[in-house]
């Protein structure tokens, strides 16, 4: 079961180990990511970051809409972890269970606009953004647990 789906450029860090992992009740770190799921470097250093007693699994985004679909996973408290609105996208129009994804923190980058404090958006990731919310998708900005959910529609 996903217990909270975030798109966040650092994937696993302090606000994710600290925070959004207890409030949640997350007990399996689930990262859809196709660079790190190639590089032994980055898995094992978000080995390192994860918190103690939680699970962390490491897919491609392909290989990560098959696990989240086929029913062996429904009983993990997931904390789902992609680093773009293009991974979370595709996931989501994959993955019927994703209902809900919160915003954390994309960086400045070329061509992004900055939309509020902590993420900035490209007109691809707005374009996208306007799919998963026409497909009723709710897509909320909270850096933590304790922050007032935002809806991003409210950041265009």
């Amino acid at each position: 079961m996903i217990k909270l789906f975030r798109i966040d450029d650092r994937l696993v860090h302090g606000q994710v180990t600290f925070t959004w992992t207890p409030a949640v009740g997350a007990d399996c770190l689930f990262v859809a990511n196709d660079r790190v799921a190639k590089d032994e470097f980055l898995r094992m250093t978000l080995g390192l970051a994860k918190p103690a007693g939680v699970k962390l699994i490491i897919r491609t985004v392909s290989d990560a809409i098959t696990q989240l679909t086929d029913g062996k996973m429904k009983d993990e408290g997931l904390l789902v972890l992609v680093d773009s609105v293009k991974d979370a996208h595709a996931l989501a129009m994959g993955v019927g269970e994703v209902r809900s994804i919160n915003f954390g923190g994309l960086r400045a980058k070329a061509g992004a606009k900055q939309v509020s404090k902590a993420i900035a958006l490209t007109a691809n990731d707005i374009l996208l953004i306007r799919e998963l919310i026409a497909k009723g998708v709710e897509l909320e900005v909270r850096q933590v647990p304790t922050d007032k959910k935002q809806p991003i529609e409210n950041l265009l």
